[in-house]
């Protein structure tokens, strides 16, 4: 999962959490609130009685009775003014009972004891609780609401701003990582990002990728020189051999012993000139001009190499049921690359074995063929190594030196051709060959 997309889903998740978490206590917070608020309300009226009390004296509301006892028509709010025993409370707020006009309503009642004119008098102001908690909701649907928009604003905020911080990571990644082909030939240009970590990462990928690339010259550069000097020696000592072989004085047993160093030199020969073919591909010496059609081109293969078949008494099988031509390439280079898989399906064979060429064509994607023998077989372990130079499998006859399937890779790199393995021992080995849309005509 890319990280733009974790980071989308956590702040996403993050204010659901934010949301059900206030849904989840906005009942009980409201209800404080007003409740706080009521009691707040309570005291601002004792106020103002005490005020005009002190102003107007205590018979402007005893208006002489001895006590005094007022509220609204709807009986919401309550009023009590009564004389007390000369003792003083502390002032209280609670959620009390009382009966007015017969009826027994529930306030949230402060109650507060004072002195005047030398006499002890309890004050009462109530709230009914009704009408403490009719506004809740209302309350609690617009504060959803506020949450619900802001909620959205931020989120919508928080992606815009994390796909702005992140873009950087993926012009980094888009440059320098994705469809990038070794050995790296063109010179990557800094990623712009004011983010010093996104700068580190940036620079420390061209820094590895010039030393990549500086590494690989140098190692393709010593096998092209290499494989050009070794040539010369070569050819001088199998000549020496041959004329050695010729002379009438050589005895039957030095005749053997330059036999066998003649067949060394040749197995010798052949893994120069194979290094010399994999350092002129990967300098990029041949052509890429022709237009090749696979199921012509496998067909010459199979003429060239059917005595092998026939040596082994293997069943061969090619059912192409596309013909699909390849742009773009180097016919030799292609033929050595099926030369070389389906000359192994033969060598690692089984005698009495089959081999089957099949194709897949996915329209407007790209192109596969599949090459699958019934051979010894490629242990997993061997099948991320197989295509490294002089790396033998296992299971492989002696005299192999891996240089087949190194040839292969380099064409196939050569030619944007992808191959997958997938093998099991004693059973047999697929390989597949991936062309991809921008190759085939």
């Amino acid at each position: 999962m890319k990280l733009l997309t974790k980071l989308t889903l956590f702040i996403t998740l993050s204010k659901l959490a934010i949301v059900v978490l206030f849904v989840f206590l906005l009942p009980n917070l409201i209800e404080r609130i007003a409740s706080q608020y009521t009691d707040f309300y309570l005291k601002e009226q004792q106020k103002k009685v005490m005020q005009i009390i002190s102003k107007n004296g205590i018979d402007y509301y005893l208006q002489g009775e001895e006590s005094m006892g007022s509220y609204t028509m709807l009986k919401e709010e309550y009023i009590s003014l009564s004389p007390t025993e000369p003792r003083l409370y502390p002032d209280t707020i609670e959620t009390s009972e009382r009966i007015v006009e017969g009826d027994t309503l529930n306030y949230r009642l402060l109650t507060h004891n004072f002195l005047a004119d030398k006499k002890h008098y309890l004050l009462e102001i109530g709230k009914t609780t009704a009408t403490i908690s009719q506004y809740n909701r209302p309350l609690q649907r617009v504060a959803s609401y506020v949450l619900i928009a802001l909620i959205l604003f931020t989120l919508i905020a928080d992606l815009i701003y994390t796909r702005f911080l992140l873009a950087p990571l993926g012009w980094i990644i888009k440059s320098k990582l994705v469809n990038r082909r070794f050995p790296f030939n063109d010179n990557p240009h800094p990623v712009k990002t004011s983010t010093s970590d996104f700068q580190y990462l940036d620079n420390s990928l061209i820094t590895l990728m010039n030393q990549i690339h500086e590494a690989f010259e140098k190692e393709r550069e010593f096998t092209a020189n290499a494989s050009h000097e070794l040539m010369t020696p070569i050819s001088i000592l199998q000549n020496k051999i041959e004329n050695l072989m010729g002379e009438a004085e050589v005895g039957e047993m030095v005749q053997r012993k330059l036999i066998e160093m003649h067949r060394t030199l040749n197995r010798l020969k052949k893994i120069v000139n194979s290094l010399l073919l994999i350092s002129r591909i990967d300098n990029e010496q041949f052509s890429r001009s022709e237009v090749v059609s696979l199921k012509e081109l496998i067909g010459d293969v199979m003429e060239d190499i059917s005595h092998r078949l026939e040596e082994k008494e293997i069943d061969f099988k090619l059912n192409l049921s596309n013909d699909v031509q390849i742009k773009n390439c180097n016919r030799d280079l292609l033929y050595q690359l099926f030369y070389n898989l389906i000359n192994n399906a033969i060598k690692y064979n089984k005698e009495n074995g089959s081999i089957k060429v099949y194709d897949a064509l996915h329209s407007g994607s790209f192109y596969q063929i599949f090459i699958e023998d019934t051979g010894i077989g490629i242990p997993s372990d061997d099948i991320p190594t197989i295509f490294n130079r002089f790396k033998k499998s296992n299971l492989a006859e002696a005299g192999g030196y891996g240089l087949g399937l190194s040839i292969v890779k380099s064409i196939a790199n050569y030619h944007k051709i992808s191959i997958d393995v997938t093998s099991a021992v004693n059973k047999g080995t697929t390989f597949t060959l991936v062309f991809p849309k921008e190759v085939i005509q």
